[in-house]
């Protein structure tokens, strides 16, 4: 009798060509003599028909990690909504007119007293820009996970210079709206805050962090809608509306809750349209790229 071990690669099922009574170890690499064919789906402990009736079929841990992968997938298809409407959130409680890159002490006397009038409302909107800004880093790698083959490359890159980007923001979040509200409340003289600002705005790691945040934040949507648009896996018009919001909601400013809902609605649809896609590809079967038999 020929024995032939079977294993469920994701959807397919190998067959190896051995000699009789030669149980090879699975461990070794698999020769250069099989086959692929749509594998029986057996449910785990249950016999197969084909083998040798004393055989059991053990419980494959490829089925869970696989869905393991799907409920990652999964919630990273929520963290786009939610990033969204955080960062919304954010620009709506920035207090008008403190939303400026203070690099000179003229700026940091203009805006620290609107701060110093609303210094809870700017620790508040500081916050929740640092959690949109945590956001955009999972979303951009989300996002790539709709990309596959054509482009996947070009989303890959994207994805790490968005996040680099993003992280580099919260650095310089820190150093604008937080450090703003702190220097607000601190009762230090005005002066002496004022300089504080410039200073913190105008070191070499503060002006590192803001030049690749800002560079990133303007290439990084290009690019991504570029691997959106050439992968075909998603509408066309999806990468279009994806980069338009992207745009507006980054040259959004704080100019009241009306406006900013208005400007950056584009933005959330785009996210949640994104999110749907990611959604759904969890449930899609794994593709197996199959090679011919040798």
């Amino acid at each position: 009798m020929t024995w032939a071990p079977r294993f469920d690669i994701l959807d397919y099922e190998v067959t190896l060509a051995s000699e009789a009574n030669v149980k090879a170890p699975l461990t070794k690499e698999i020769p250069m003599n099989f086959t692929l064919k749509k594998a029986e789906r057996i449910a785990p402990g249950a016999v197969s028909a084909s083998a040798d009736q004393h055989h059991t079929i053990a419980p494959l841990p490829e089925e869970s990690l696989d869905r393991t992968g799907r409920v990652r997938r999964r919630l990273l298809a929520i963290a786009l909504p939610i990033t969204a409407l955080t960062y919304m959130s954010a620009e709506a409680f920035n207090p008008k007119g403190t939303d400026q890159v203070v690099t000179s002490t003229s700026i940091a006397l203009k805006v620290l007293p609107i701060a110093a009038k609303h210094s809870s409302q700017l620790y508040l909107s500081g916050s929740l820009t640092e959690i949109a800004l945590a956001g955009i880093v999972i979303s951009y790698f989300a996002i790539a996970t709709l990309v596959r083959r054509r482009s996947a490359a070009l989303a890959t890159v994207a994805a790490i210079l968005g996040a680099a980007g993003a992280f580099c923001g919260i650095v310089a979040n820190v150093l604008g709206g937080i450090n703003l509200a702190t220097a607000s409340s601190a009762h230090l003289a005005k002066f002496q805050a004022a300089r504080f600002l410039a200073a913190s705005f105008n070191s070499g790691a503060g002006k590192a962090f803001f030049d690749v945040y800002a560079f990133s934040e303007l290439l990084a949507p290009v690019l991504m809608a570029v691997a959106l648009w050439r992968s075909r896996l998603v509408p066309r018009w999806l990468s279009v509306v994806f980069l338009a919001g992207f745009g507006l909601a980054e040259q959004t400013a704080s100019v009241g809750v009306v406006r900013v809902v208005a400007l950056m609605g584009l933005f959330v649809v785009a996210m949640a349209l994104l999110a749907v896609r990611v959604w759904r590809s969890a449930a899609l079967p794994v593709q197996v790229e199959t090679e011919p038999s040798i």
